[in-house]
């Protein structure tokens, strides 16, 4: 069975640090210090589309607990239009009444007086623990320093004030030489541990100075988003909080097709994913759970969410043991209403070796290598069709256990 090769991410290529959101033309960004975070690091950014456009879109968490800031995000995102966004960690401002509610409008507020836009165009993110309030007057005095610091070039700044448990900042870039201009997609995400769909515990900016209407700009990120965030899946855990912001500037005058498009944004939308799974708290492997000749689309994505999420596989993972009969016994727990296949017709193959050929042991376990590399492909073949699908996941170790034994204290 042949797997789809990885998409190279920033991470593979530590000598190429990009500049993220302040690739594209129109845009200025920043990274401060606001005081939020006990460590007194970096906490607070802002990201600043100078247009000639101000096209805006978003997608949000479908969790049902969610955050003030997504619940006023949602109302900003409404008609297409975002002038900028604003960003904290060191809090999610998640499950804080209507207080919370008020911070988020507030700091929106605060950044459309320093920057003479509408607050009603501001989007606002937060990340951190869950049911504390920040100081609201640090957040507005951190809006400030960041409107202050404000620059052409402060896109990985902005990367940096957004971690959280994170251990590196994550940015990515892509451009463009077309029929139409040169343009190009930047961007940056933070997230380290619960990720998982929809979306993953993320917060993400992406920038592009291509000339896009809303609504293409709107199909574009869900698509890049569906096939992308939407397929790491870390320890099945779902955040309050998860938000994907694109921004358009159309400052480089090129009009791509949307298709151009979607794709130079779902490239962009793959290598910060990859970097948050390459992050994941103590993760030791990287996982690409490949199902093959699936039924249908989502069919495939059952099967491999099912492997992806089982600790027992990922156990197995972090021990270097390719335990393929966890692997088994996980695609056995879908449905068949979900995905019809024959479990007497599976193969399995770890790490380029197929351990299991209809159903049964084949060749010996013991040829798989897991020791000497971090990434491990596990592809699992369904005989029920044609459609492909790869979730990629991380291994489950006690670095996890402790990060998030002791997250809150």
């Amino acid at each position: 069975m042949s797997l789809p090769p990885a998409p190279p991410t920033t991470a593979d290529r530590p000598s190429e640090a990009s500049p993220g959101v302040t690739l594209p033309a129109g845009f200025r960004a920043s990274g401060v210090t606001a005081g939020l975070k006990p460590s007194g690091k970096p906490d607070m950014a802002l990201v600043v589309n100078d247009g000639p456009l101000q096209v805006g879109t978003a997608v949000f968490t479908s969790n049902r607990v969610v955050g003030a800031p997504v619940v006023w995000s949602r109302q900003v995102v409404s008609d297409g239009v975002v002038s900028a966004v604003v960003l904290n960690s060191g809090g999610a401002n998640v499950s804080t009444g209507p207080e919370g509610f008020q911070d988020a409008h507030r700091t929106a507020e605060q950044v459309g007086e320093a920057l003479g836009v509408s607050a009603g165009d501001v989007v606002v993110c937060s990340t951190g623990l869950i049911g504390e309030r920040l100081p609201r007057e640090t957040l507005l005095r951190g809006v400030d320093l960041a409107a202050d610091a404000l620059s052409a070039t402060g896109g990985p700044d902005a990367a940096t004030a957004i971690m959280t448990t994170d251990t590196v900042a994550k940015t990515a870039h892509f451009t463009v030489d077309g029929d139409t201009g040169v343009w190009s997609v930047g961007g940056m995400a933070k997230g380290a541990g619960m990720l998982a769909p929809a979306l993953a515990t993320m917060l993400c900016v992406i920038t592009t100075d291509a000339d896009v209407d809303a609504a293409t700009a709107e199909l574009a990120l869900r698509e890049a988003t569906r096939l992308t965030f939407d397929r790491i899946d870390s320890d099945g855990c779902m955040s309050t909080s998860d938000t994907v912001v694109l921004l358009v500037s159309g400052a480089s005058g090129a009009r791509p097709e949307p298709a151009a498009f979607t794709a130079a944004l779902e490239s962009v939308c793959a290598d910060l994913a990859r970097q948050l799974i390459a992050d994941a708290e103590g993760a030791s492997h990287d996982i690409a759970v490949t199902v093959e000749n699936a039924d249908t689309q989502d069919a495939g994505l059952a099967v491999a969410r099912a492997v992806a999420r089982s600790n027992l596989f990922k156990a197995a993972i972090y021990g270097n043991d390719p335990n393929w009969g966890r692997v088994l016994a996980q695609v056995g727990t879908v449905p068949e209403d979900v995905a019809p296949f024959d479990p007497e017709l599976i193969d399995v193959t770890i790490n380029g070796v197929q351990v299991c050929r209809a159903g049964r042991a084949h060749e010996p376990r013991h040829l798989v290598d897991l020791a000497s590399q971090r990434e491990v492909r596990v592809a699992i073949d369904l005989h029920a069709g044609t459609e492909v699908v790869t979730v990629w996941t991380n291994d489950l170790t006690h670095a996890y256990v402790e990060e998030n034994s002791a997250y809150s204290t």
